[in-house]
């Protein structure tokens, strides 16, 4: 997993609601269990403008989404498309569960804002959509042209996604206190 500290990039705004994961990737296409190659298929089948009508949507890594992103079912998939189309941050005013720990385990970051906040965000980007957003990870800090905002992630996938490690090389890392311990306990 790269690790993911600060971004700074153009943003995409698709506001639409209760986006789940077969609107995100459709089913048809979990055919493969590797990580890659998913982006092709993001919002297959709903093709929003506000997506796929910005000249350089690739390259834009921050997605300002609708309230409930990822809500349905729990496919990892969703958050393969997402972050393979190009996507790192995703900010909502909020997101479902399991779609949320997904996107946290597969170094997407998403952040959740009050609906004020996440409303300055939108109206920042309806008056000026080419501008830049910085989302620094480290801080905790979003900087959008005179919005600035707050956001919290829970400390371990904040550690993971600054660390750029996976669940198991967060143990791995670990790796020598728990031989000692396991020595200790066997004795």
């Amino acid at each position: 997993m790269n690790k993911l500290d600060r971004v700074t990039s153009r943003v995409t705004c698709y506001l639409a609601e209760n986006v789940n994961t077969d609107q995100i990737i459709p089913a048809r296409f979990l055919k493969r269990i590797d990580k890659t190659g998913f982006g092709d298929q993001l919002f297959a089948d709903v093709k929003p403008a506000e997506v796929f009508d910005v000249p350089d949507a690739r390259k834009r890594q921050i997605l300002l989404a609708g309230t409930n992103f990822g809500c349905g079912s729990s496919r990892e998939h969703a958050v393969w498309a997402i972050r393979d189309f190009g996507f790192h941050v995703l900010i909502s005013t909020s997101f479902a569960d399991i779609f949320k720990e997904n996107s946290l385990k597969n170094g997407v970051l998403t952040i959740e804002l009050d609906p004020q906040t996440h409303a300055k965000l939108v109206a920042a980007f309806k008056a000026s959509p080419e501008s830049e957003m910085t989302v620094d990870l480290e801080k905790q800090q979003i900087n959008y042209g005179s919005v600035q905002a707050s956001f919290q992630v829970n400390s371990f996938s904040r550690t993971c996604l600054l660390e750029g490690l996976d669940e198991l090389g967060y143990i791995l890392r670990h790796e020598p206190q728990i031989v000692a311990f396991e020595k200790v306990s066997a004795s």
